[in-house]
């Protein structure tokens, strides 16, 4: 055979897990195409993200069961052919400055992974405060040294290897609204809340409301959320809303297991 018809391996690729992303995933891909294949996985979507992801050069898989973010994504890594991957949420995108310094670290990389910041907005506004910045994560990785962990949420990537930084940020559009921040707040605690009870943990209404008020603390008192203004104040108070639901919400599945309900999250972070 000659080497012509042989396919060359990929580069990079990227991942992204997706459900109902239709408003966002056309700018999420057109911002990574520089990468030289788009793997996206998702997870029954009712809208028509997955025509927009094909339109924008994907390869799309659907997997309609949601087993949780760390599983779905290794599920995603699983099918990336490349020798480096950048996993993306549906509601980031990467800036012309980070796709050019992502291009120079893989022409000449010296670590196995690379933790990217993050610039999150939250009603309209870049939050800078509150532990919102830089929100590094590691996202660019080599396929062969890195693995998601199997948590339903906030799962991360562990590396076999050294971990670099890169000085470029994601932009990340999390909560355009109010209203989609506590519909996230409700999907997020309940994942939370069933992969503690699955672990075993207990709360009690004591529990729920200590941890609350303490991440309201964290973020409007120790991590300055105040100098982000009324933004700030919003973003601790529905963050603290989201700490005492999930601790709510585990209390009632240890006192009856039917109480909780399950939900099927989007991909956003």
């Amino acid at each position: 055979m000659s080497n012509s018809s042989i396919e060359a391996v990929p580069r990079l690729s990227v991942i992204v897990i997706t459900r109902n992303e239709s408003a966002s995933i056309a700018r999420c891909l057109a911002s990574v195409s520089f990468a030289d294949e788009i793997v996206v996985v998702d997870s029954g979507s009712e809208d028509d993200t997955v025509a927009r992801a094909q339109a924008c050069g994907a390869r799309v898989v659907s997997h309609p069961d949601w087993p949780g973010f760390g599983p779905q994504k290794n599920r995603a890594l699983d099918l990336a052919r490349g020798e480096w991957v950048l996993s993306i949420d549906a509601d980031e995108c990467v800036t012309p400055e980070l796709a050019a310094e992502i291009q120079a670290v893989l022409a000449a990389p010296t670590h196995a992974g690379y933790e990217i910041p993050r610039l999150s907005n939250f009603c309209g506004r870049y939050m800078r405060h509150g532990g919102w910045w830089p929100d590094r994560v590691l996202r660019l990785f080599r396929r062969d040294a890195g693995r998601f962990t199997d948590a339903r949420v906030h799962e991360k990537v562990l590396v076999q290897g050294s971990v670099g930084r890169l000085r470029a940020h994601f932009l990340h559009d999390t909560h355009p609204t109010l209203d989609s921040a506590l519909a996230k707040m409700n999907r997020y605690a309940i994942d939370g809340a069933l992969a503690a009870h699955a672990r075993g943990k207990r709360a009690s209404l004591g529990t729920a409301i200590g941890h609350g008020a303490w991440t309201f603390i964290r973020m409007y008192v120790i991590r300055r959320g105040f100098l982000d203004g009324r933004h700030g104040f919003v973003l601790a108070t529905v963050s603290a809303m989201g700490t005492f639901s999930r601790y709510a919400k585990l209390m009632f599945l240890t006192s009856s297991p039917k109480a909780g309900s399950e939900g099927k999250p989007d991909d956003g972070h």
